[in-house]
């Protein structure tokens, strides 16, 4: 990884993108700690530490910004939420998938703006549901334009680090809104280490319960690597063809169908949708109101966290699914095979293979889908029997950074093979790796 790294700073199309990621990811971080008028940080900073409920959950995704309730509070929240919605109704609604997948490049724009839309619409939503919330908790103690400036504020916010994920996905290298919320997650890690070991010292943590904790954290980077690198390879053969004077085919190969296809897209996905409801709740209130903010909450007492547990599960199988359909189309590999005259051992060209693909790839996302589940889960029992609340550096932390990074070093990788660089090409020969 740390070779292809510096191969890739030898391309200068290459290394300038790399140098625009860093950039953007310092705007980011800049924002992040710019304060938004009105707000009493201080008190801020108190009800966090005083255990920030499901806002200490949500500022995982915000990287922090929410504790500061900075500028960029809302983080990326507002644009996964827009995203969510518009790939449900494109869909549910006939006119949206013709627009996908018929009129190409300007369709795929045409959603991307509708997409827009729809985080300015979320982010205005969430910011007056966070700010009327911050009220009722003496935190905010502003008038009505008071509360006007705070919610253009985050709102404008919302969108900037939109603008930033899509430059960094155009110009730059990797998933820009994956990127932002890596870059979020990491940034919190050297709080977190040193609050543990604080605590460790001052008695307030068992010091071997930090060492199971890190040993079981080692054991969750394992899984998510092997995770999102395995594949069920499909073995495939192609037949011989007679093209002029040569022959083609007769190479037998494999098709590799990843287990976790979706990536970190349905845990993020997940914990966004669990989050809307209770920013919505936040504007009521009521007993109906406390209970539509207990199920939704992450911290909240039993029985209703067992129901926040089970809707968290239930979603990351979901999107799983259904990013998997989204991305992987059976039918287009089924034909693409036919077409070059490749079948799968055993099993009839056409629709035979497609129902063979599909099938294959139901069992493998439902093992992917059942192991993201149990990896999100692992902070929750860490903190609830092994009492290692300040350790957030949680499975679902550990997947997205693992995730976003493995993803990234192969775009990079990507990229160096596909402008044929020779130097890193050479070397992996040498060394009995790629080639």
């Amino acid at each position: 990884m740390l070779d292809g790294f510096r191969d890739a700073f030898h391309l200068p199309d290459l290394k300038r993108r790399i140098l625009f990621v860093i950039a953007a990811l310092f705007v980011y971080r800049l924002g992040a700690h710019i304060p938004t008028p009105g707000i009493d940080s201080e008190a801020m900073a108190r009800l966090f530490s005083s255990g920030g409920g499901v806002l200490g959950f949500l500022d995982l995704f915000a990287g922090g910004a929410l504790r500061r309730f900075s500028i960029f509070a809302l983080g990326v929240a507002p644009y996964i939420n827009s995203s969510i919605v518009m790939q449900l109704l494109v869909v549910i609604i006939p006119a949206l998938e013709k627009i996908q997948k018929h009129e190409g490049e300007e369709g795929r724009k045409k959603i991307l703006q509708y997409t827009r839309y729809g985080t300015i619409f979320f982010a205005i939503v969430q910011a007056l549901g966070m700010t009327i919330w911050l009220e009722r908790q003496g935190i905010f103690s502003g008038g009505f334009f008071d509360m006007l400036i705070v919610v253009a504020t985050t709102t404008t916010g919302a969108l900037v680090v939109m603008w930033l994920g899509e430059v960094m996905s155009d110009y730059g290298i990797g998933n820009g809104i994956s990127l932002l919320i890596y870059a979020g997650i990491v940034a919190r890690f050297p709080d977190a280490i040193g609050q543990t070991l604080v605590n460790v010292g001052s008695n307030s943590i068992n010091p071997v319960a930090v060492v199971v904790a890190i040993i079981i954290m080692l054991g969750v980077i394992a899984g998510c690597v092997y995770l999102q690198e395995g594949q069920r390879r499909l073995p495939v053969q192609y037949a011989k063809r007679m093209v002029g004077n040569k022959v083609y085919g007769g190479q037998s190969t494999f098709i590799p169908l990843k287990v976790n296809t979706s990536g970190v897209i349905p845990i993020i996905f997940a914990s966004s949708v669990l989050l809307f409801p209770y920013t919505i709740a936040n504007f009521f209130s009521g007993s109906v109101a406390d209970k539509v903010k207990l199920a939704f909450s992450p911290s909240s007492p039993f029985p209703y966290f067992l129901v926040y547990l089970l809707l968290y599960v239930l979603f990351i199988v979901f999107f799983s699914y259904f990013y998997t359909a989204v991305v992987f189309n059976p039918g287009d590999l089924s034909n693409n095979m036919k077409k070059y005259g490749g079948f799968i051992l055993g099993i009839r060209p056409g629709k035979p293979t497609t129902d063979y693909i599909e099938k294959v790839m139901n069992r493998i996302t439902l093992g992917g889908a059942v192991a993201l589940a149990i990896v999100a889960l692992v902070p929750t029992f860490m903190s609830g029997v092994m009492r290692v609340n300040t350790l957030s550096i949680g499975g679902t932390a550990v997947l997205i950074v693992v995730g976003v990074a493995l993803d990234t070093v192969h775009q990079i990788e990507g990229q160096l093979l596909m402008r044929h660089y020779e130097g890193i090409l050479k070397r992996r020969n040498k060394s009995g790796g790629l080639l």
